[in-house]
């Protein structure tokens, strides 16, 4: 399958575990499989600051760490079942489920977009929460 990427001026991707920047605007075609996230989609750990944005962390490293899938995976585990104890809509947690079957079987980059839906379903909670206080 043959993948296209418009990267930005100085955006980073990250391929296969490699960190590159593009130089000026740059258009790139994958023609194999490969590990890829444009920086738009990597969150650094400090922005981990939630508990949809841990799931979200923990699922991209295990998407571009694949060395260390065991650790990843474990801490994904537990981000799951923290953020399921927590959900009481059943919308989100059926997200949380089809995240779960997307994981089990390797499909980490598809659960990416589950996870910004949960984070999405995070900041509105929120916000309403602050709202109402």
């Amino acid at each position: 399958m043959t993948l296209r990427i418009s990267l930005r001026n100085e955006e980073p991707l990250i391929v296969n575990g490699a960190v590159l920047r593009s130089v000026g605007r740059t258009d790139l075609v994958v023609e194999n499989g490969a590990t890829i996230l444009r920086g738009r989609e990597v969150m650094k750990p400090e922005e981990a600051d939630t508990p949809a944005r841990q799931l979200y962390f923990a699922c991209m490293m295990a998407y571009i760490d694949q060395g260390d899938l065991q650790k990843h995976q474990a801490a994904l585990l537990a981000r799951l079942e923290g953020l399921m104890a927590a959900l009481e809509a059943p919308e989100a947690k059926a997200v949380c489920i089809r995240f779960a079957q997307k994981v089990a079987t390797g499909q980490f980059y598809p659960a990416l977009a589950d996870c910004r839906w949960l984070i999405g379903y995070e900041a509105d909670v929120l916000s309403r929460a602050v709202q109402a206080a």
